[in-house]
């Protein structure tokens, strides 16, 4: 009979739009747990074929110990990075650490192959050193110093944390935007992954700010997505690279945005999303609202259409044929003036009139719909 440790999350999930979701460990907690094998295997000299590893989120973990090489001097093993239901890149992956020891007390945490370098600043962690985040440092030196004195070892420990696929993953991730060179990043504030989890995309977009910020940038543009993105790189001279995507969380931005110091955004988004920003909808997922057509066939009977128009809007499918409609009729430009008045009352009052505004709004098919008055203002003051 064959037994099969669990990793101690059989009954941790989430639900989400009806569906249960399988939680995670974060890469965090895979170089923490690799971490304490190793120096348990170095110190205690015996293999080890799992290990338990208390997250900061309260869920212990037991986890499989892979691919153990031993020296005199020092242990190398891995743990593989579990994502649970969250669509992670680095989903698979397998965490390695190297513990050695050394004569200098303390534990110090370097990183190997595969695992990023800082270049640029506004970052956790300072310009050169390796994207190893605050918490799974802690994480990996409370393991090991408990480790240490439960052995009874008076000497250090020296951990290289790496990954053998890093680099070649972190090409599909946030990271060469974000300055981080040569492989993944080692994150975690729980230890746990929450699949879909809008607080790490949130937490993104945060870093993102914060990193413009303290690189002198305090007057940024932002988009929802990729239409946003491509609309700019058409049509005006900023720096595609320093562009921010927000995906739907409009408010959250702007709230992060104020607080870290921004001083003027401009958003150039699509009529799409920004339609429900006219109705005070400041998070555009469609979970969460629609009114896309209510909110256009509203504006639309302001500026003057007749019934039978205002009735064809309200049974169209996208905004793009509402648009489509409104020209037809000869309303277009007078909607969209309301709707831009509409959409710089709800942005400037989620920031207080702490953060100057301007949004250029599109569609695929009609191109600029129009810019709110203090787009020249904004714009002058953002670097190309």
């Amino acid at each position: 009979m064959i037994s099969i440790m669990k990793n101690g999350l059989e009954n941790q999930y989430i639900i989400k739009d009806n569906k249960k979701l399988r939680m995670g460990y974060t890469t965090g907690s895979c170089a923490a747990a690799a971490s304490k094998a190793a120096a348990l295997m170095l110190l205690a000299e015996a293999d080890i074929a799992y290990v338990s590893l208390m997250t900061p989120k309260g869920i212990k973990l037991h986890l499989e110990v892979l691919d153990i090489e031993k020296t005199t001097d020092s242990v190398s093993c891995a743990i593989e990075k579990d994502a649970g239901d969250d669509p992670d890149v680095t989903d698979k992956l397998w965490i390695y650490a190297k513990v050695s020891k050394r004569e200098q007390t303390g534990i110090e945490i370097t990183g190997g192959k595969g695992v990023g370098v800082v270049t640029k600043p506004g970052l956790e962690q300072q310009v050169g050193s390796p994207a190893i985040n605050k918490v799974p440092r802690q994480m990996i030196t409370e393991e090991l110093e408990q480790v240490c004195r439960k052995s009874g070892y008076q000497g250090g420990l020296l951990v290289e944390i790496s990954v053998p696929e890093g680099e070649k993953t972190a090409e599909r991730t946030f990271n060469p935007r974000l300055g981080i060179m040569g492989g993944i990043s080692i994150l975690g504030t729980t230890g746990i992954v929450e699949p879909m989890s809008e607080a790490a995309l949130l937490a993104s977009i945060r870093v993102e700010l914060k990193q413009q910020v303290q690189t002198g940038h305090k007057s940024l543009v932002i988009t929802p997505g990729n239409y946003g993105r491509e609309f700019l790189r058409e049509n005006f001279p900023f720096d595609l690279k320093a562009a921010i995507k927000c995906s739907n969380f409009v408010g959250d931005t702007i709230d992060m945005a104020v607080e870290l110091g921004v001083e003027n955004i401009l958003f150039v988004a699509h009529i799409g999303k920004f339609i429900k920003v006219a109705g005070g909808i400041m998070n555009t997922h469609s979970r969460n609202a629609d009114a896309r057509m209510e909110i256009l066939c509203a504006n639309a009977a302001v500026a003057g259409a007749d019934a039978d128009v205002l009735q064809k809007i309200m049974n169209a499918v996208t905004t793009e044929e509402g648009l489509r409609l409104l020209k037809k009729a000869g309303y277009l430009e007078q909607t969209m003036e309301l709707v831009l008045q509409k959409v710089q009352f709800y942005l400037e009052k989620r920031s207080y009139g702490k953060c100057k505004i301007a949004v250029v709004m599109f569609s695929n098919e009609q191109g600029e719909l129009g810019r709110t008055g203090d787009f020249e203002e904004v714009a002058g003051k953002i670097q190309c």
